[in-house]
């Protein structure tokens, strides 16, 4: 095995043309094998259209604490959900060589299951760092227009 099979040497993010993809779509980032042989997946799961829209931060804070506790009960191997830095998706990192497909269904599942929830998880002092910025509504509103529009498998369309 080689260097770089176990270590990116780019942002793999930044060489993505941000002007021609078309969201929401979830797109495989990477697969990389560690030196011991295991294998990460990395997926972009874009739910807005880069630099013409972005969620408001109670809305995706909220959205990352329902679909962090949601996509674990259909997604074995779990790394970390986490919200991109301009605030137009989600990353999913996920032990295994995955496939879109598989994160699509989950996503989907997890989704209904926020347009049902009554309340966040871990929406407390103890278990966040920002509480009092959550947003159940807006989690809700953006599940519903996602689930509406539907993920792409194809980040062109």
């Amino acid at each position: 095995m080689s260097k770089g099979d176990r270590i990116m040497n780019k942002v793999e993010s930044f060489e993505l043309d941000h002007r021609t993809v078309k969201a929401p779509y979830i797109r495989k980032c990477c697969a990389l094998v560690g030196e011991k042989g295991d294998t990460v997946s990395k997926f972009d799961i874009r739910f807005l259209q880069p630099n013409k829209e972005s969620f408001g931060t109670a809305a995706m804070h909220g959205l990352e604490h329902l679909l962090a506790h949601f996509l674990r009960e259909n997604l074995e191997g779990i790394i970390d959900f986490s919200p991109m830095g301009c605030r137009t998706g989600f990353y999913l990192s996920i032990w295994g060589n995955r496939e879109c497909e598989e994160i699509k269904k989950a996503l989907e599942i997890g989704l209904q299951k926020v347009l049902k929830a009554t309340d966040i998880p871990a929406n407390n002092e103890i278990q966040c760092g920002n509480y009092k910025d959550l947003s159940l509504f807006g989690a809700q509103e953006y599940a519903k227009e996602a689930l509406k529009k539907g993920f792409s498998l194809n980040i062109y369309g």
